[in-house]
């Protein structure tokens, strides 16, 4: 069994976490490259998963727009609001307090080359996650993320947690952004995903269940299924605390 080094980043800037998951990502295909024409899972290889909590920041995917973003540089500096657009997949996002973002630095030849499935497997851990809240999460076709029914408007669904990635060499890079206490309002300054079907909207964990959840329970929750779907066990790294320090 593969196993992966978990850090719990805490509050950080998007450019310094970006920057250090990158790092990291540098360092594993890197790796790849030194042991090149050795079979995956015999020489030594370090895989991750990182939770964060970012400040206020649009990120904007490779296919995205800057159509999608309502506000002029001027706002954003007004309103203490970050903008990068970076090498993910997909259109714009926000990160923010109450978020959980993941990323998972996996090497995917320890466990499956299948770009699609991994998506997949990222839906699922929120999907588990949900459940344990008594909500059913799903997939939609051609809309990557996790969805509900939003039980004030049954007509309209609600997006929960985004997923964009980027894979090089078989190396995974950001994540997903799980809604948890996530001040919503946020998404009224862009088009969230580019999805502009006025039936498909955002939602939060706590918005559904009506109360602020306990951000650390939430956490060892995605945290519990992402060793699940990945058949995996996540240790905690012993950079962590430096990184916070």
């Amino acid at each position: 069994m593969t196993t992966v080094e978990f850090q719990d980043l805490g509050g950080m800037p998007y450019r310094q976490a970006w920057d250090y998951q990158s790092a990291l990502h540098r360092e594993m295909t890197e790796n790849k490259l030194a042991h090149r024409g050795e079979a995956p899972g015999t020489y030594p290889q370090r895989n991750y998963l990182l939770f964060v909590e970012h400040p206020p920041v649009y990120t904007l995917g490779k296919s995205g727009t800057m159509d999608n973003l309502l506000l002029t540089e001027e706002e954003l500096s007004e309103r203490g609001i970050d903008f990068f657009p970076i090498n993910r997949g997909g259109d714009i996002t926000f990160h923010g307090p109450g978020q959980i973002v993941g990323y998972p630095l996996l090497d995917l030849e320890l466990f499956f080359t299948d770009v699609h499935r991994y998506v997949r497997n990222l839906e699922e851990i929120i999907i588990r996650t949900l459940a344990d809240y008594g909500l059913a999460g799903f997939r939609i076709k051609d809309y990557t993320g996790v969805w509900l029914e939003r039980p004030d408007a049954p007509q309209k669904l609600g997006k929960i947690c985004a997923i964009g990635v980027h894979i090089s060499r078989w190396v995974t890079l950001h994540g997903w952004a799980f809604n948890v206490n996530t001040p919503l309002e946020y998404f009224n300054n862009i088009v969230p995903c580019g999805i502009v079907d006025p039936d498909k909207t955002v939602t939060s964990l706590s918005l559904e269940l009506g109360r602020e959840l306990d951000m650390e329970e939430v956490k060892s929750r995605v945290r519990h299924h992402f060793e699940a779907v990945f058949e995996t066990r996540t240790n905690q790294s012993p950079t962590t605390q430096t990184l916070n320090s």
